[in-house]
């Protein structure tokens, strides 16, 4: 079998992929809504240059079906692809389509789609409409760890030489890999109240570990020295996340699309935030895990106002988190990868 990836002329992700083993090849795009118009123009004869470069590699590379998951440097390779008469799946990690994925679906065979809410943009699951629930592709070291909650801890515990504790709850709290102002701040002016009730495993995030570094030293030197055990921030996980996920008994984090694949696999509880003006829908991604009964959604401006009352009426009902358990186990679907590639393979063999 050969794999060939088609990302832009200078897209971040060649280094990943080329280091996987995987071909890559890149082509003229770029972005054409929302932008400055005349930005918009010249982007638009790339994206022109950018299909004839596509139409070029794909009759060179000659594939069985086509992958993506959307965005603008997909759009000339789906068009090669449908003019080619090559099948398309499209992935859909989040539960609302951005205008890419809502265009490039009109060319696709099928979209394959994390949870059933999402179906309903593309008319409806197979045969009806173009959708096959598949669920968000988690790493198979999430899968194992979420095995056992307890093992989980203390691995991670021992990876990170910290102080995680075991019979009180574990909260994690994360905004991505830059951060959140937000969340972090408002998790500082929660900490005397929430680490007597838990330990917090706190990512600050790369860029907010530096620019806020001396909001952090002053809200740790504020704690009492008995609590101060219990709070451990961090700038970033890399290999780790995944146990940390598997071993948080709860979580405060943003609602991109990988929470609708990594906190039900993990049985995560959590606060969603969903991150304002974003790209992609986070309100729908929140709004999905909230009506399952699988998480709380808090609005952004009300961080500060409201985290630390909804965080120690989360800790302290164990019961409800357990519910909110159970909810998450519903949803997930583990063999998400396997799942799409058996759609892969579907479409392809079907010429």
């Amino acid at each position: 079998m050969a794999l060939l990836w088609v990302g832009s002329t200078n897209g971040l992700e060649r280094g990943l992929v080329e280091r996987a083993g995987v071909d890559y090849v890149g082509i003229q795009t770029g972005q054409v809504r929302g932008i400055n118009p005349f930005v918009a123009v010249r982007n638009g004869l790339r994206m022109v240059s950018g299909a004839r470069e596509a139409l070029r590699i794909i009759s060179d590379f000659r594939p069985d079906v086509c992958l993506t998951t959307g965005g603008y440097v997909c759009a000339p390779v789906v068009f090669a692809c449908w003019l080619r008469q090559i099948p398309v799946l499209i992935y859909l990690p989040d539960m609302a389509p951005g205008w890419a994925i809502r265009g490039l679906s009109k060319m696709a065979r099928r979209v394959a789609v994390s949870l059933p809410g999402a179906a309903d943009h593309f008319g409806g699951e197979v045969p009806k409409g173009k959708a096959v629930i598949t669920g968000y592709p988690v790493r198979q070291e999430l899968v194992d760890a979420a095995q056992d909650r307890p093992k989980a801890r203390e691995t991670l515990a021992k990876q990170l030489d910290l102080p995680l504790g075991g019979a009180d709850p574990l909260l994690l709290v994360w905004g991505g890999s830059q951060g959140s102002r937000s969340i972090n701040f408002a998790t500082w002016q929660a900490l005397e109240e929430i680490l007597p009730l838990a330990h917090i495993l706190h990512i600050v995030g790369q860029r907010d570990w530096e620019a806020n570094a001396n909001d952090l030293q002053k809200s740790v030197e504020q704690l009492p020295t008995k609590l101060r055990e219990r709070y451990h921030p961090l700038p970033y996980l890399h290999e780790e996340m995944a146990l940390a996920l598997a071993a948080a008994d709860l979580s405060v984090a943003r609602a991109g699309a990988s929470t609708l694949g990594e906190f039900p696999v993990a049985r995560l509880p959590s606060i969603v935030v969903p991150l304002p003006f974003s790209g992609v829908n986070q309100e729908e991604n929140a709004q999905e895990l909230a009506q399952c009964g699988a998480a709380v959604v808090m609005q952004d401006a009300a961080m500060e106002r409201e985290l630390t009352e909804v965080l120690k009426s989360l800790l302290v009902d164990i019961e409800r988190r357990k519910g909110m358990e159970q909810a998450l186990a519903n949803l997930a679907l583990p063999d998400a990868a396997f799942n799409i590639a058996r759609e892969l393979v579907s479409l392809g063999t079907k010429q």
